[in-house]
């Protein structure tokens, strides 16, 4: 991993040491050490290119959040030291705490505690973030502060100047080429995962009660928790028969088998084409859709000789979603 400050021990000692220096420890100036200047940021909300708008954005959060606290549950990580720039991809699923106390993006403060997740890839080296994907659960945070989901994004898309103007959601036609073109690791828990998703997307249901233990712990956006396979298939069920003719592509892979853990992966994923389903997201209304997804998942030994899915985390920004729908179809 090329030119890894000894300071910290390990990628996952890294990521998690930097994120709490910034976020809790306020030292937001340490942008400017940790974050390459011509850092890439997608997010399905939007794409950032450069230190300045993420300095912008940490400030506002932390002015309408200053009690807000990340709590690291996982790094899942691989070598990059192959790649032109050396280093790791990491993937950091965080779950975050929160009080809206402050004026900001979400309006007046409510005063509502929030417990929400983020995934976010990111590839570093050169003891910097290079490139990142970012996924957070924002309708967790829409629908905690008591707000509609579809009512919050339509004032968002008035706030921000209509949609002539507002913030575009992030599409691969949007995307800057980063610096990071890894596409993971051939470890066979990432391939596990990656070939669980890869069935479920392609309508082979059946799968799931093979491949998810009967009391898998299970996470979704909206901070919604379930248990087992009937509470997976629904969940993506729903997901798929929302947009039944888009394309699901994976982009990245990592497995891994540390001590002390069981074997666990992250699976970066999108599905993009049209709104032409029923499903999670009402009435098809044909709207051409990018979502961005991030899978990270734990195995057991019940059920499969192969392990079953013992616990799993997905997550995607419903609001983006919306928000490409509504754009589309001009429902404001």
């Amino acid at each position: 991993m090329k030119n890894f400050d000894p300071k910290w021990t390990d990628p996952a000692h890294y990521i998690l040491g930097i994120t709490k220096a910034i976020w809790e420890d306020r030292g937001i100036d340490t942008l400017h050490t940790y974050y390459g200047d011509d850092l890439i940021v997608r997010s399905p909300a939007s794409i950032v290119k450069g230190n300045d708008g993420i300095i912008a954005a940490t400030l506002a959060t932390l002015a309408e959040f200053p009690d807000r606290a990340l709590f690291g549950e996982d790094v899942i990580w691989c070598d990059a030291s192959d790649h032109a720039n050396g280093g790791f991809l990491s993937s950091h699923r965080l779950i975050c705490t929160a009080t809206h106390t402050q004026q900001g993006i979400y309006g007046p403060p409510t005063g509502r505690a929030l417990t929400y997740r983020i995934i976010a890839d990111c590839f570093c080296a050169d003891n910097q973030v290079k490139d990142e994907w970012l996924v957070r659960d924002q309708s967790a945070i829409v629908q905690q502060m008591g707000f509609d989901v579809i009512d919050w994004t339509r004032d968002l898309i008035r706030r921000e100047g209509g949609p002539e103007h507002c913030v575009q959601p992030f599409s691969p036609a949007l995307n800057i080429e980063g610096p990071y073109q890894g596409r993971g690791t051939d470890d066979p828990w990432g391939q596990t995962l990656a070939d669980v998703l890869y069935r479920i997307m392609s309508a082979e249901f059946s799968t799931i009660p093979g491949r998810y233990d009967r009391a898998a712990a299970l996470a979704y956006p909206g901070h919604k928790t379930g248990t087992g396979p009937r509470d997976a298939d629904g969940f993506w069920l729903g997901l798929r028969a929302s947009f039944p003719s888009a394309k699901f592509e994976i982009h990245h892979i990592i497995g891994a088998q540390d001590p002390q853990t069981s074997p666990r992966a992250a699976v970066r994923w999108s599905l993009d084409g049209v709104h032409d389903g029923w499903g999670h997201f009402g009435r098809p209304t044909g709207a051409n859709v990018h979502v961005m997804g991030i899978t990270h998942a734990e195995f057991g030994p019940y059920g499969h000789e192969d392990g079953t899915v013992r616990r799993e985390w997905t997550l995607f920004d419903e609001t983006a979603i919306w928000k490409q729908i509504l754009l589309q179809t001009g429902d404001i």
